[in-house]
């Protein structure tokens, strides 16, 4: 692979980023909310109370968002990896249509050129290793 670790995974530092500024910023907020609420009531302030009080409030909020958005596009990128016949319902009969077209126009070289596109893309059908030929 090439570039730095920066370069190959920078979707992930942004949104590892994006999470870290919003997870730090629902912990200061909800301090000040605590600390107003308390005060309101004449309540004493107490860290271990806010901090079970926003250990709640995170795990309801991941539990309800974050766990499901996780599981969609996890899940369904896992499935597609690995193949699921869902993945594959439009690929497949366009590949056969495409398979059926070198033969007819290539009779003697088109197992020659299938097989090496096949080894080429190894079941990933992102890589446009032959897209410009």
């Amino acid at each position: 692979m090439q570039g730095s670790i920066w370069k190959r995974y920078g979707f992930a530092w942004v949104t590892g980023g994006f999470f870290l500024i919003s997870f730090l910023g629902h912990w200061v907020f909800g301090w000040f909310t605590y600390v107003s609420e308390q005060q309101a009531h004449q309540q004493p302030v107490q860290f271990s109370e806010y901090l079970v009080q926003m250990m709640r409030d995170t795990l309801e909020n991941w539990q309800s968002e974050f766990l499901q958005l996780l599981w969609q596009i996890v899940g369904l990128a896992l499935l597609l990896y690995v193949g699921s016949p869902q993945s594959k319902e439009g690929n497949d009969r366009m590949e056969a249509k495409i398979d059926a077209l070198l033969r007819k126009v290539d009779p003697g070289n088109a197992d020659r050129v299938i097989a090496a596109i096949d080894d080429a893309y190894s079941g990933r059908e992102t890589d446009t290793p032959h897209a410009h030929q």
